[in-house]
């Protein structure tokens, strides 16, 4: 490859619209991941398959493509949300051992997929994937995110006895603290983004089973292919109302 290429950046700026398409997405996630292992009663462990296979394939476009293109990147992102959706359920769920068991296992894999792309790379901001290198660790550490994210979201609504709304307003709450800590303190940027990314995730994970979920455990009980319609059709206005660019490569 070029020095020219290298310098391509594939991952948009963050961004407030940033962060509204990846809340939706993480939401359609849950409702997608739910429509298809438990409505179409296809089971966990073969959604994750198909979900995955899915994302493999979304993967290896996003790191073959030579410039940023926006609908390719939320197609990735909204695949990582339904495998993530289907694994951390059948982790948490077939494999029994639990929400906090599930949490545990992720939130290590998460930081060690981070440790390890810091260490090989000297950086884990969104800034410098400009390499596939640096691509790869990304959308590993993002898939590892958003099971994490499920796994909470699950956890902090009915382990915790949150409830949906109750777990949606401490995942809100503490976003909010995200945003307050950026703009009144010196706080990594880059940590402050990661955080963030995880959040969002078991906020979406809540919003989604509130409104899927059956009115006896708290939910609307809208149908989830109706959800998950109504869903990616708000993405997909953001995304054809909206101009969204690459994030600047750092030299």
């Amino acid at each position: 490859m070029t020095p020219s290429s290298h310098a391509v950046v594939k991952v948009p700026a963050v961004t407030l619209l940033f962060w509204i398409i990846k809340i939706a997405a993480t939401t359609l996630g849950e409702t997608a991941g739910d429509a298809v292992s438990m409505s179409m009663q296809l089971g966990y462990l073969v959604g994750t398959a198909i979900f995955a296979a899915v994302f493999l394939l979304a993967v290896v476009a996003q790191v073959r493509a030579r410039a940023f293109h926006p609908w390719l990147y939320w197609a990735t992102i909204v695949a990582t949300t339904t495998v993530g959706t289907t694994l951390a359920d059948f982790a948490d769920r077939s494999l029994g051992i639990g929400y906090a068991g599930g949490a545990s296992l992720l939130l290590g894999l998460l930081l060690v997929s981070l440790l390890v792309w810091h260490r090989t790379l000297g950086s884990v901001s969104v800034s410098s994937i400009s390499t596939p290198r640096a691509e790869i660790f990304y959308w590993v550490t993002i898939m590892f995110s958003q099971t994490l994210g499920t796994a909470l979201g699950d956890w902090a609504a009915d382990s915790a006895g949150l409830g949906y709304t109750g777990a949606a307003m401490i995942f809100g709450a503490l976003l909010l603290l995200i945003v307050v800590v950026h703009y009144s303190s010196q706080v990594s940027t880059t940590l402050l983004f990661w955080a963030a990314f995880i959040l969002t995730r078991p906020l979406g994970a809540v919003v989604g089973d509130f409104l899927d979920k059956p009115h006896a455990q708290g939910g609307l009980e809208l149908s989830r292919y109706g959800a998950s319609a109504a869903l990616l059709s708000f993405m997909l206005v953001c995304l054809l109302a909206f101009r969204q660019d690459a994030a600047r490569a750092t030299h």
